[in-house]
């Protein structure tokens, strides 16, 4: 119910959500609603059939301005508490120019939030078409990288240190994983939050009679909307939901960025953004290819998570409506929608075009003369002295390899040749597969190949 704009705004939110929620977005899904209860009672004999056909008519109009201002429905709003109740001033003062009798059934049997929160479903099913279209161009681009990358090893960093070798397959089979559980989380929510808010003053739609059930029943299929057992105004837990969803998708996007961004760093250089005129440059530095995307899509993740905790605070409403928790939703949840939607764009893109430098991977792995298979050696060589005593070997040789900056292979080699009993326990045929990286990668191969047979079998 938000006009989303300002200059920096486009950089963070999705342009096609934001006009989904701008003014004319909103009063246009307003109007489809009041259009559709006209059809649906007209239907079920409640209001005359040309009455309908014109209110259908004046809500159809092409150009919105020639019936309603919306500046002075925003206007008069800060009076009447929401934009519904001047809205429908102005739609029954149009419906009167062209059908005076018409106009004594516009918004007939309904209320102010049974227009609102229906149009927001609305506007909300059509968010969830565009994530899921992204979503599934996201994971297409993991899906390629993956499989490019099965075999391509680079270091697996924990507390932003080397660790072990991995590979980058593994790392955007993580991010395959991540991005498939948030579409299925989203598809569950859109769809559960697909219903019809229709209750009347005060959710019995005692205005309508015996009628009322056929009308409801008539109005969700006139909007492709299925019809809930009573009226959910005041019970906010699938919008809360759906928010948290998508609070939760643009963390997996985050992490996402996070990974790339710091890949990207110029000492790193294992990944970057995709480039191009006018893409990631410096108003002073002519040198720069700075990360945009992924500054777009972390600055999304900062901003959301606080916007999906109003959510749930707005939660807690009183009796059959709200009153301020209701009205906290208004910006809020329209805010979600297209910074996620921004965050996820900015993804899909990035994904798509993200240049993997596997040369400079390889370098990194080399960087630290073998200190990366510290684990592999320690391990070939408890399964002869035991655990603890071949960690203290291993420890003290890779301290001693850093001190002299030579390789821990042949740092280990001369601490196991100084003693007898170690002296013939890692012979050189050990020392070199165990230099390896190739051969400590575990499951990652594996690992890679299982989720892209899964992600397959779910997508087909």
């Amino acid at each position: 119910m938000t006009i989303l704009s300002g200059l920096t705004e486009q950089i963070y939110s999705d342009r096609d959500i934001m006009g989904l929620f701008s003014g004319p977005g909103t009063i246009r899904r307003m109007l489809a609603v009041e259009a559709a209860l006209a059809r649906a009672q007209a239907h079920c004999g409640v209001i005359p059939n040309g009455a309908a056909r014109s209110i259908h008519d004046v809500c159809h109009a092409e150009d919105i301005d020639a019936i309603l201002d919306l500046e002075a429905i925003a206007t008069a709003s800060m009076l009447a508490g929401n934009i519904a109740i001047p809205f429908v001033k102005q739609l029954t003062a149009a419906v009167r120019r062209v059908d005076p009798e018409a106009a004594r059934f516009v918004h007939w049997g309904a209320t102010s939030q049974d227009v609102l929160d229906t149009a927001l479903v609305l506007q909300l099913q059509q968010v969830a078409a565009q994530l899921d279209q992204d979503l599934d161009a996201a994971q297409r681009a993991c899906a390629r990288l993956t499989a490019a990358h099965r075999d391509t090893i680079m270091v697996g960093r924990t507390w932003l240190q080397h660790a072990l070798p991995t590979t980058f397959g593994v790392k955007t089979a993580g991010w395959l994983e991540a991005l498939a559980r948030a579409q299925r989380r989203l598809r569950h929510d859109a769809e559960q939050a697909a219903l019809l808010q229709f209750g009347g003053a005060a959710g019995t739609l005692a205005s309508l009679g015996d009628a009322a059930p056929a009308i409801a029943g008539a109005l969700a299929k006139e909007l492709g909307l299925a019809l809930p057992n009573m009226p959910w105004h005041a019970h906010r837990d699938r919008l809360a939901d759906m928010a948290a969803t998508l609070g939760v998708l643009t963390g997996t996007l985050g992490k996402i960025a996070r990974d790339v961004s710091l890949m990207a760093q110029t000492e790193i250089a294992e990944l970057a953004e995709p480039g191009g005129p006018g893409r990631g440059g410096s108003s002073t530095m002519p040198h720069k290819r700075n990360p945009v995307s992924s500054a777009a899509i972390l600055a999304a993740a900062t901003r959301v998570p606080p916007l999906v905790s109003t959510m749930l605070s707005a939660m807690v409403q009183e009796h059959e409506r709200a009153l301020g928790g209701w009205q906290a939703e208004w910006d809020v949840l329209p805010q979600i929608c297209a910074l996620t939607g921004g965050a996820l764009r900015h993804m899909a893109g990035m994904l798509d075009g993200l240049e993997v430098h596997s040369a400079n991977m390889a370098r990194n792995v080399d960087a630290t003369n073998g200190l990366i298979l510290a684990e592999a050696y320690a391990l070939a060589l408890g399964a002869r002295i035991g655990r603890m005593e071949a960690h203290e070997l291993i420890e003290q040789a890779s301290q001693d390899a850093v001190r002299r900056n030579c390789s821990l292979k042949a740092s280990v080699r001369e601490a196991l040749a100084k003693h007898e009993a170690t002296r013939e326990l890692l012979g050189d045929h050990d020392l070199d597969r165990l230099g390896d990286p190739a051969n400590y990668l575990g499951e990652a191969q594996s690992i890679c190949d299982r989720v892209l047979a899964s992600w397959a079998g779910s997508s087909s």
